[in-house]
């Protein structure tokens, strides 16, 4: 009885990781597939249903409004966008928030995570990893502080920003992937590997 339960536990943690990436993965070509409209849709153009057409129809929409907005007949066209939108009371300020978080973090010129390190949280003596996002000369004091971020175990995007001295951060020989790694894992997997 005991082998048999071994063996089971073996075969849930052989097939659990496989079938939940084969349900995300679904999960998303299936809400992708769904953002398109029905005319656009494989089965309207040909008559046969192909999973992850509007995937691929996302991709190409996202890849020639990368190519216009680069140019500057597109960078003026955004701009004149940005400006509309700003003029709308409730829309302003979910857009602007949006947009200064997704340029942030999605930019080459982003700031966001620029390193790992391990600071005292939630108390003492406690380590946490965290994420320098930037100095701050908030405090009128003559030591340097850091803004970094602490995020929470295993959903990264929640968290809490400190403001800390730099000397109350700890380096740590990882990059920010493998930090991010080990923060997702709670710690279970070798964030080296």
């Amino acid at each position: 009885m005991k082998n048999i339960k071994n063996y089971l536990l073996t075969g849930v943690l052989v097939w659990l990781p496989i079938g939940l990436t084969v349900w995300v993965i679904n999960l998303l070509i299936t809400s992708i597939d769904g953002i398109l409209p029905s005319k656009w849709s494989a089965y309207k153009i040909w008559g046969v249903h192909i999973p992850g057409t509007g995937l691929i129809m996302c991709f190409f929409i996202i890849l020639i409004t990368g190519i216009i907005a680069k140019n500057v007949f597109g960078q003026k066209i955004f701009h004149f966008w940005d400006r509309v939108i700003f003029r709308i009371p409730i829309v302003k300020s979910i857009y602007k928030g949006i947009k200064q978080v997704s340029d942030t973090l999605l930019s080459s010129k982003g700031n966001a995570f620029r390193k790992a390190v391990l600071v005292r949280f939630p108390h003492n003596e406690v380590w946490t990893i965290a994420f320098i996002t930037g100095s701050n000369n908030l405090l009128d004091d003559e030591c340097e502080y850091l803004n970094v971020y602490v995020p929470t175990t295993p959903n990264p995007t929640s968290g809490y920003l400190m403001i800390i001295k730099k000397s109350d951060t700890k380096e740590i020989n990882m990059t920010v992937e493998q930090a991010l790694r080990y923060v997702i894992s709670m710690g279970s997997v070798d964030p080296r590997l």
